[in-house]
């Protein structure tokens, strides 16, 4: 039986200093629809790239990551992973 993952993840503009935190069941896909602009709110930072993800087996738990990655903790991980 194949096993479902979902993913939590961070996206960041190749142009701009801009992050976008998520999550999805297939991130590929999810990238592709951030880079076309089905999202109006971040259509203005395209093209992005994924620069950070976590895999998960349930739904709830990229939810409560996603959370995470958007609290000043999780942006300070974030910052600490992501530096140059």
């Amino acid at each position: 039986m194949m096993k479902v993952v979902f993913y939590a993840y961070v996206l960041k503009s190749k142009h701009h200093d801009y992050f976008y935190k998520g999550h999805c069941k297939d991130l590929k896909k999810r990238l592709l629809q951030h880079n076309s602009g089905m999202t109006a709110s971040i259509k203005p930072f395209i093209p992005f790239e994924i620069v950070y993800f976590e895999e998960f087996e349930t739904l709830q738990e990229p939810i409560k990551r996603e959370k995470y990655f958007k609290s000043s903790r999780g942006r300070e991980f974030l910052k600490k992973i992501l530096a140059p």
